[in-house]
């Protein structure tokens, strides 16, 4: 299981609001406050739902976001729950199909994002009741809409689930920018991992006193040598998984050297057979 760190919520270019319009099913909503939680976003606004915060389905889904529940603002209306927002997002999966699309104009989740790190501020991202979606008149209160590419053959995601992929590209968007730098978003996984030159020259030592070890003919341990290396250096292998591959070879190759009775194995290699 992941271990929870004491840090701060991450931050971006924009502040994100989820506003949920109606919202029916407990357990979407416990789901919806998991998925800000782990996204590092906390600000969830709901209108006129039908189902309470307080139900017991709702936190057992949440599970450790529960306080989101605790801490949820309601209201009457989409105006009044956006009221503080620089822009208000509609989402939508009904898509209009031809050339002459009179309303709903649609972006992509990761052009939103793009769109909207340019003006900052705070944003709301309004999602509809289940099994119905946002309304045209509440689609009217929005600036523009955003749509998930999912299948034109079966196009409407559950809303949790919906919630989720917008919280992800709009938190993928920070990391790819911030991870490092911002508190809460530590540099834990490489975003570029990379192998050090020195690492590299010994995985390439390393495979060769392998291959030279294999007692075979010339013609077959050249042929596992280029083998490894074109495998090994093809997958870009980060420094960590390098050190931990050389050690293998290393290993390995003492243990063919005892076993041919070669004494290389007690003169070249730093790890001797227990």
């Amino acid at each position: 299981m992941g271990e929870r760190q004491d840090i701060p919520l991450p931050t971006g270019r924009f502040a994100l609001t989820v506003v949920l319009v109606g919202v029916t099913h407990p357990g979407n909503l416990g789901a919806i406050c998991r998925s800000m939680l782990n996204y590092g976003f906390d600000d969830l606004r709901l209108v006129n739902p039908r189902c309470s915060p307080t139900d017991g389905e709702t936190r057992a889904r949440a599970k450790h976001a529960a306080r989101l529940l605790d801490e949820l603002n309601v209201y009457d209306t989409i105006q009044d729950a956006t009221a503080d927002c620089s822009a208000v997002v509609g989402t939508s999966g009904k898509r209009e199909v031809g050339e002459k699309t009179l309303f709903r104009h649609f972006l992509y989740p990761w052009d939103m994002v793009e769109r909207l790190a340019q003006a900052g501020g705070r944003v709301a991202v309004v999602f509809g009741e289940e099994g119905k979606g946002l309304s045209t008149s509440d689609l009217e209160q929005c600036d523009f809409f955003v749509t998930l590419p999912t299948w034109e053959g079966y196009p409407i995601a559950n809303l949790s689930h919906a919630v989720n992929a917008v919280l992800y590209e709009v938190h993928r968007s920070r990391v790819l920018e911030r991870q490092g730098v911002d508190p809460g978003l530590p540099d834990i996984v490489p975003l570029q991992p990379s192998l050090e030159p020195k690492v590299r020259e010994m995985l390439i030592r390393a495979i060769e006193q392998f291959s030279a070890a294999t007692g075979t003919s010339e013609a077959r341990r050249s042929s596992v040598e280029q083998t490894l290396k074109r495998t090994l250096l093809k997958g870009s292998p980060s420094t960590e998984e390098s050190t931990r591959l050389i050690g293998a070879l290393v290993e390995a190759t003492t243990a063919m050297e005892f076993a041919a009775g070669d004494e290389s194995w007690r003169k070249e290699h730093r790890r001797k057979l227990r």
